[in-house]
């Protein structure tokens, strides 16, 4: 490699990563159905990678190209002093992106320290606008809590917001245009998101209540005109955005099921126990947080990890609703 040229991520198929979704905690303060279970069994305190740990991931990251970071959960904002992350990442030289995933339920507090840190873009979990509905999907959310959290996040400054909601058939299907209008009153996004066959349920049939996309974008359209973005690409990731015609939102389709999306994945994520995941439906991994804990360990060393982790990366993902979930963990030990 030549001496000035900068290290970077490359995959078998030429794909360049430069993407990174660290989960900061498995924990969170809601139970959502299509999340996880009821009753989770939470990683214990000594296996989650510490705050200065996460930083060392991300700075390593960011040494070989990573440009743009998603903190995740569970909820992210649930982890102790997690600001003293957020404001480490906000300086960092070399990271052009520092963005979020939310349920919201804490914005009303840290929506503008966020903001102030250098967080640029926050994505809020949003799935229905009922109330007794909402703390049905959640088990234990307050629709009212959330709101007051995305309008204390439209006051304060991030350069875009988006809403994302997992659209069930027979639960919240009724409830899309809702969803469109509430963003259009606000100048803010919306993605809709197909559920991911992840972690083992009870609560429902995945394959009976999977809205997909074409349906949900039919709802939309008999009611308002969507104009396409393009192919999913810079900050939009997997999304398929719309102009929403006479607004400044626009509307965004995530598709693992109906329109696999692979062949553009510029992404990695590492779990809260430091587990490198090189692709959300797949198990390939290495364990980053063993070579953190091991003594004298340099960050050349977790470097040349990462470098060679890319060549584990899979072309793609294979979810299927008619069988068993191939992948058993939850979406809250995933980061999303």
């Amino acid at each position: 490699m030549h001496q000035n040229t900068p290290p970077t991520l490359i995959d078998r198929f030429g794909r360049r990563v430069d993407y990174l979704r660290l989960s900061v905690t498995d924990r969170c303060d809601f139970r959502c159905v299509y999340c996880m279970a009821e009753d989770m069994q939470f990683v214990p305190k000594s296996e989650i990678l510490t705050l200065e740990e996460l930083a060392q991931v991300a700075q390593a990251f960011v040494n070989l190209g990573v440009r743009k970071v998603r903190l995740t959960g569970g909820e992210p904002l649930v982890r102790h002093n997690i600001m003293q992350l957020v404001e480490q990442l906000g300086a960092m030289e070399g990271l052009d992106e520092l963005v979020m995933t939310t349920n919201g339920s804490q914005l009303q507090r840290l929506a503008q320290p966020l903001s102030d840190a250098g967080v640029k873009r926050l994505n809020i979990s949003l799935d229905s606008l009922q109330p007794r509905r909402f703390r049905q999907i959640t088990r234990v959310g307050h629709l009212e809590q959330v709101v007051a959290g995305i309008d204390a996040a439209c006051a304060a400054g991030f350069e875009r917001l988006r809403i994302n909601a997992v659209i069930m058939r027979g639960d919240n299907d009724d409830e899309v245009l809702d969803l469109v209008n509430f963003v259009k009153e606000r100048d803010i996004d919306l993605a809709f998101i197909e559920e991911m066959p992840l972690g083992r349920i009870d609560d429902h049939d995945r394959a009976l209540t999977l809205a997909d996309s074409d349906w949900l974008r039919s709802q939309i359209e008999q009611h308002h005109s969507l104009a396409a973005l393009g192919d999913p690409s810079g900050t939009a990731g997997p999304a398929r955005m719309y102009a929403l015609e006479g607004s400044r939102s626009h509307i965004g389709f995530i598709s693992p099921h109906s329109n696999n999306f692979c062949h553009l994945c510029n992404r990695v994520r590492v779990t809260v126990e430091g587990q490198l995941l090189l692709c959300l439906g797949n198990e390939h991994s290495v364990d980053l947080r063993e070579l953190l804990r091991s003594p004298g360990t340099s960050m050349q060393e977790l470097q040349e990890t990462l470098q060679r982790a890319m060549d584990i990366k899979p072309e793609r993902h294979h979810f299927d609703n008619s069988e068993e979930p191939q992948i058993l963990r939850f979406m809250n030990a995933t980061g999303g």
